[in-house]
């Protein structure tokens, strides 16, 4: 019997999660496009197979939003999540035996921007735009299939940090650079790379702002340590109570200043430049992402996580900082 699946098993969340599975004694088969894969993304029949019998399903799929949002580019990310979700759905309709937990991954950026106070699962997701609408067509995606006897939740996942993961890695980059200071938005031309599905429709446009918004750095950021992701999906299969959405963030959220100041202090800079909005867009674009990633105020809280009893590993973000850095510094054995 197949006791864990997990699709999307490549990435920085799925090979930590694959890792833990594998260290609690269960067997992990995979979903992917890989040749190492235990079942392909379009063999609906050997995803069934697959699926049969399983204890616990995490899907993770879905191409990285580090990227230029051009045409091609939002499609992309829009159907990665979307027919993935759908096909697993499909998948777990048709089996005999249906796991009794589907985990499926999900964004804190379903929520809109805020500098006033923190989102939980009972907010709406009502804020238009490219980020936004696509976690709604996920979601709905999930809450659609036809799968009664297993419990479904969505892993409303804010950025998550660890010693090998990319986001964490290019945050103290920045920092070592001497380029740690805070992200500042304001004036830019007004560009549609952010507008929302609707308009690819062709009906009326509902575009997230691209000219600016006076955050002053106060922009919040909600981050998750990998190790508490890792045991928020453990808490979650064990909490027959927690469906639909769960935040996957920690119970601290910092502002964009706070962030860049405890970068410098982790690796020991004792100055970080300011990044402008004149000067980050270049940089944007140079690296080939988007803005909206760090000028967006993400601010989340767990709420259902901690209404259901879950401990926190990495609760400050000082502590988790250093002790990934200590890791990064770590002799090699």
């Amino acid at each position: 019997m197949t006791d864990v699946v997990i699709a999307g098993a490549s990435g920085f969340m799925g090979r930590h999660l694959t890792a833990a599975m594998r260290r609690d004694g269960r067997t992990v088969r995979t979903v992917g496009r890989g040749p190492s894969a235990d079942a392909a993304w379009g063999d609906t029949d050997g995803i069934a197979r697959l699926v049969d019998g399983a204890g616990l399903v995490i899907n993770l799929a879905g191409k990285p939003v580090h990227a230029r949002y051009g045409d091609a580019t939002r499609a992309e990310i829009l159907r990665s999540r979307v027919e993935t979700t759908r096909e697993l759905g499909t998948a777990l309709a048709r089996v005999a035996t249906p796991p009794p937990v589907w985990l499926n991954a999900s964004t804190a950026t379903a929520y809109a921007h805020s500098t006033e106070r923190a989102h939980t699962e009972s907010d709406p997701t009502s804020q238009q735009g490219f980020s936004e609408d696509v976690a709604r067509a996920w979601e709905r995606e999930l809450e659609a299939a036809d799968t009664p006897a297993t419990r479904r939740v969505a892993l409303r996942t804010t950025i998550t940090l660890g010693h090998d993961g990319e986001a964490t890695q290019l945050l103290f980059r920045l920092a070592r650079l001497g380029l740690g200071g805070p992200q500042l938005d304001g004036p830019w031309f007004k560009h549609e790379r952010y507008r929302g599905l609707a308009a690819d429709r062709g009906t009326a446009e509902a575009a997230a702002p691209s000219t600016g918004r006076a955050t002053h750095g106060r922009q919040r950021f909600s981050w998750i340590h990998i190790d508490d992701a890792v045991g928020a999906v453990r808490h979650i299969e064990a909490t027959p109570e927690l469906v639909g959405p769960v935040n996957l963030a920690a119970p601290q959220a910092v502002t964009n200043r706070q962030l860049m100041a405890l970068l410098r202090q982790t690796v020991g800079m004792p100055f970080g430049l300011p990044a402008p909005r004149f000067v980050l867009e270049p940089a944007m674009w140079a690296l080939r992402t988007e803005s909206e990633l760090v000028l967006k105020s993400r601010w989340v809280s767990p709420g259902k996580l901690l209404q259901t009893g879950f401990a926190f590993q990495h609760p400050r973000l000082d502590w988790a900082l250093r002790a990934i850095w200590a890791r990064l510094r770590a002799p090699v054995e």
